[in-house]
């Protein structure tokens, strides 16, 4: 198996504007390409659109617009927030483009041909929210689960064949107990397959904005069986391409899906059967995350307290920092204040504070002041001091490396920020200044080369949160780019080495 490493954001419903919830998980997925790329891995990220669906046409009729120019709209949204995110995205898919179509369709094909399609007349509930049916066990209050409002419908539609795949996914559920991430989704999952699987209605012609079921355009495709197939789409399954052996067949620790909590069922049940019945491999993982609230409140239209990624780094801006650090501690704030996996809240001064006291006073006051002190003392060199690279690193990046397996990354970085403060203590316990003073020059200079390759440890496991300001510390020690990786925390940056004027790397945030 290789090294190739394929990790997705859901594709976004062009319903609505992006918001924190699209923001968080499309940086949990740059953060694991970024930490892949790390590794030295060939690494493909993918995010994109969902076009299709009843609930897109509604909206764009209600906007005077055709369903085309409504997803043209919103689509540039979510491709122009992957810039403001500072996205890694190897590819942003529409569900609108030519290659999806032809994945669709091909998709398709196979299932029929497999045996999997048969057609019927479709009775139940339906809900153009969630573009989801529900069983009539499952309403609550003459609702959907998810509090969307739900309406009986009888139509003709095409049938896939769930029900055939019940013990075939708790086999695979048993076998692979990581394929479905946290516990609490996993467990939540087993309980709904073993409760019974009905078969899916997998067309509509209620509605004509969709990808047609081949032969039969009366027919469109029922929107998720459309839309998780962009996975395949982007590695050009259509074309059996090199792509797709590479990130799909023989990838070994991928794909891995990262989504929200609310469409979990869709990813670790319909997909993985979908892919059973057309003979592709089952994802490696699907990893669900958690909802965020605003200050201990629901986040809704109706209360007006939607939160805006935009907005927030336009406020960090506010305190006099440039966009790119804004933007960096935007991104180490969401993954840093909640476990991954859970329910979080976002609080502006609870921002503010972790910034100020990990970033600002920890890191960055020791780059500061240690760099400074080399470029003034030492010609701007790095002194001799060490020869070795720095063993208490060890359990610190051993903590780091299993956390990010976990895709526990406030962990992860509380590694990154334990080993800090150990060596902002050495810092301060050996007081290089007073060293100087004392005329003590050779320990000050191993206290400054200690320091200044710590520093540089410490950037390179921070590249994948906050890769602009990692990589200015990196800029300041003057690191090859060849050399910010993790097979170079081995390395020691030698005696004699030439460092650039230091400059501060994580201002604070005061008001």
């Amino acid at each position: 198996m290789s090294s190739n490493f394929y990790v997705t954001s859901p594709i976004y419903y062009v319903n609505d504007v992006p918001h924190i919830g699209h923001a968080y998980t499309s940086i949990a997925c740059d953060v694991m390409a970024r930490f892949e790329r790390l590794k030295s891995h060939r690494v493909f990220f993918l995010t994109g659109t969902d076009e299709h669906g009843q609930k897109v046409e509604k909206s764009a009729l209600a906007k005077g617009k055709t369903p085309q120019e409504f997803c043209d709209e919103v689509s540039q949204k979510f491709r122009d927030l992957t810039l403001s995110l500072n996205l890694s995205n190897d590819d942003f898919i529409r569900t609108t483009e030519v290659r999806h179509k032809k994945t669709v369709e091909k998709f398709w094909n196979i299932l029929l041909q497999n045996g999997f399609i048969y057609k019927d007349v479709y009775e139940g509930w339906y809900a153009v929210r969630d573009e989801a049916f529900y069983g009539a066990d499952e309403i609550i209050d003459g609702k959907a689960p998810t509090g969307a409002e739900v309406s009986w419908h009888r139509e003709e539609s095409y049938f896939f064949r769930l029900s055939a795949f019940q013990d075939k996914l708790l086999a695979l559920y048993e076998a692979v107990p990581d394929f479905i991430r946290p516990q609490s989704r996993y467990n939540e999952i087993v309980s709904f397959v073993k409760s019974g699987l009905k078969d899916l209605s997998i067309s509509r012609t209620s509605f004509s904005w969709g990808i047609k079921v081949p032969n039969d355009e009366k027919h469109v495709i029922y929107v998720w069986l459309d839309a998780l197939t962009n996975y395949l789409s982007a590695l050009d399954f259509a074309d059996d391409s090199a792509n797709y052996q590479d990130f799909w067949v023989n990838a070994s620790t991928s794909p891995l899906h990262i989504v929200g909590k609310d469409i979990v069922r869709f990813h670790a049940v319909y997909w993985p059967a979908f892919l059973m019945a057309c003979n592709v491999n089952a994802p490696y993982a699907v990893y669900a995350h958690g909802w965020w609230t605003n200050d201990g409140q629901k986040i809704s239209k109706s209360l007006g307290n939607v939160i805006d990624p935009h907005s927030e780094i336009a406020w960090i801006e506010s305190f006099g920092c440039e966009k790119a650090t804004a933007t960096d501690y935007f991104r180490y704030f969401l993954l840093r204040e909640v476990p991954f996996g859970n329910d979080g809240d976002y609080s502006r001064p609870n921002l503010i504070t972790r910034i100020n006291a990990e970033l600002a006073n920890n890191i960055g006051n020791l780059a500061q002041r240690s760099l400074a002190m080399i470029y003034k003392n030492c010609e701007g060199k790095i002194p001799a001091g060490i020869e070795h690279a720095i063993s208490h690193l060890e359990p610190f990046s051993e903590n780091y490396f299993q956390y990010f397996n976990d895709l526990a990354f406030d962990k992860a970085i509380q590694a990154v920020i334990d080993f800090a403060n150990l060596v902002n203590k050495n810092f301060n316990d050996t007081a290089p200044w007073n060293l100087l003073k004392q005329g003590k020059i050779s320990e000050m200079q191993k206290s400054l080369h200690e320091t200044a390759e710590s520093l540089r440890l410490i950037a390179i496991l921070l590249l994948p949160f906050v890769p602009v300001s990692a990589n200015k510390i990196l800029d300041l020690l003057n690191i090859e780019n060849s050399a910010r990786n993790f097979a170079s925390l081995t390395h020691t940056i030698k005696a004699g080495h030439q460092i650039n004027e230091p400059k501060a790397v994580f201002p604070r945030l005061i008001s």
